[in-house]
Protein backbone atom coordinates (compact mmCIF):
# COMPACT_ATOMS: atom_id res chain seq x y z
CA UNK A 1 0.00 0.00 0.00
CA UNK A 2 1.15 3.32 -0.76
CA UNK A 3 1.90 5.73 1.83
CA UNK A 4 1.71 9.42 2.13
CA UNK A 5 -1.42 11.59 2.45
CA UNK A 6 -4.05 11.14 0.13
CA UNK A 7 -5.15 13.27 -2.53
CA UNK A 8 -8.66 14.57 -3.56
CA UNK A 9 -7.12 14.42 -7.22
CA UNK A 10 -8.09 11.33 -9.09
CA UNK A 11 -7.69 10.03 -12.36
CA UNK A 12 -9.65 7.12 -14.00
CA UNK A 13 -8.07 6.25 -17.37
CA UNK A 14 -9.55 4.64 -19.92
CA UNK A 15 -8.19 1.60 -21.57
CA UNK A 16 -7.22 3.34 -24.56
CA UNK A 17 -5.27 6.32 -22.56
CA UNK A 18 -3.34 3.57 -20.38
CA UNK A 19 -2.18 1.40 -23.54
CA UNK A 20 -1.05 4.65 -25.13
CA UNK A 21 1.12 5.91 -21.46
CA UNK A 22 2.45 2.76 -21.45
CA UNK A 23 3.79 2.72 -25.04
CA UNK A 24 5.27 6.38 -24.64
CA UNK A 25 6.39 4.71 -21.32
CA UNK A 26 8.13 1.91 -23.71
CA UNK A 27 9.43 4.18 -26.44
CA UNK A 28 13.07 4.55 -27.66
CA UNK A 29 12.49 7.49 -29.52
CA UNK A 30 10.06 9.33 -27.16
CA UNK A 31 10.56 13.34 -26.04
CA UNK A 32 11.96 12.91 -22.37
CA UNK A 33 9.22 15.19 -21.17
CA UNK A 34 6.34 13.38 -22.46
CA UNK A 35 7.69 10.47 -21.31
CA UNK A 36 8.19 12.24 -17.98
CA UNK A 37 4.55 13.03 -18.47
CA UNK A 38 3.58 9.78 -18.91
CA UNK A 39 4.76 8.73 -16.05
CA UNK A 40 3.17 11.21 -14.06
CA UNK A 41 -0.48 10.54 -15.01
CA UNK A 42 0.06 6.49 -14.63
CA UNK A 43 1.39 7.13 -11.43
CA UNK A 44 -1.51 9.32 -10.18
CA UNK A 45 -4.51 6.60 -11.85
CA UNK A 46 -2.29 4.17 -10.32
CA UNK A 47 -3.39 6.07 -6.48
CA UNK A 48 0.27 6.75 -5.71
CA UNK A 49 0.85 10.12 -3.37
CA UNK A 50 1.76 12.94 -5.27
CA UNK A 51 5.52 13.23 -3.16
CA UNK A 52 5.97 10.15 -4.36
CA UNK A 53 5.57 10.93 -7.66
CA UNK A 54 7.69 14.26 -7.29
CA UNK A 55 10.14 12.29 -6.13
CA UNK A 56 10.42 9.56 -9.08
CA UNK A 57 9.97 11.71 -11.63
CA UNK A 58 12.38 14.37 -10.76
CA UNK A 59 9.92 17.23 -10.68
CA UNK A 60 7.77 19.18 -8.05
CA UNK A 61 4.97 18.26 -6.26
CA UNK A 62 3.43 21.90 -8.43
CA UNK A 63 4.30 20.52 -11.45
CA UNK A 64 2.75 16.74 -10.81
CA UNK A 65 -0.25 18.54 -10.35
CA UNK A 66 0.01 21.12 -13.04
CA UNK A 67 0.00 18.26 -15.77
CA UNK A 68 -2.48 15.80 -13.55
CA UNK A 69 -4.77 18.90 -13.72
CA UNK A 70 -4.42 19.76 -17.68
CA UNK A 71 -4.75 15.80 -18.40
CA UNK A 72 -8.20 15.67 -16.63
CA UNK A 73 -8.92 19.07 -18.52
CA UNK A 74 -7.77 17.83 -22.20
CA UNK A 75 -6.51 14.16 -21.88
CA UNK A 76 -3.87 12.67 -23.47
CA UNK A 77 -3.74 15.59 -25.99
CA UNK A 78 -3.15 18.43 -22.60
CA UNK A 79 0.37 16.37 -22.19
CA UNK A 80 1.72 17.61 -25.42
CA UNK A 81 3.91 20.88 -25.62
CA UNK A 82 2.32 24.31 -26.46
CA UNK A 83 3.04 25.84 -29.34
CA UNK A 84 5.36 28.55 -29.31
CA UNK A 85 7.66 27.37 -26.63
CA UNK A 86 11.51 27.16 -26.88
CA UNK A 87 14.35 29.17 -29.02
CA UNK A 88 12.75 30.04 -32.71
CA UNK A 89 15.33 29.52 -35.35
CA UNK A 90 15.81 32.24 -37.84
CA UNK A 91 16.69 30.71 -41.27
CA UNK A 92 20.38 31.24 -42.31
CA UNK A 93 19.50 33.06 -45.54
CA UNK A 94 17.89 35.41 -43.66
CA UNK A 95 20.24 36.47 -42.19
CA UNK A 96 22.60 36.51 -44.85
CA UNK A 97 20.21 38.88 -46.65
CA UNK A 98 20.08 41.18 -43.45
CA UNK A 99 24.07 41.34 -42.91
CA UNK A 100 24.19 42.60 -46.88
CA UNK A 101 21.86 45.36 -46.51
CA UNK A 102 23.50 46.87 -43.29
CA UNK A 103 26.82 46.50 -45.09
CA UNK A 104 25.59 48.19 -47.58
CA UNK A 105 23.76 51.19 -46.43
CA UNK A 106 27.36 51.45 -43.96
CA UNK A 107 29.45 51.37 -46.98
Amino acid sequence: MARGRKTSLTINLTSEERRTLLAWQRSTTIRSGLLRRARIIILVADGVPITDIAAKVGLSRRFVYKWARRFLEQRVEGLADKPGRGYRRVPRQATLEGAARHGAAAG
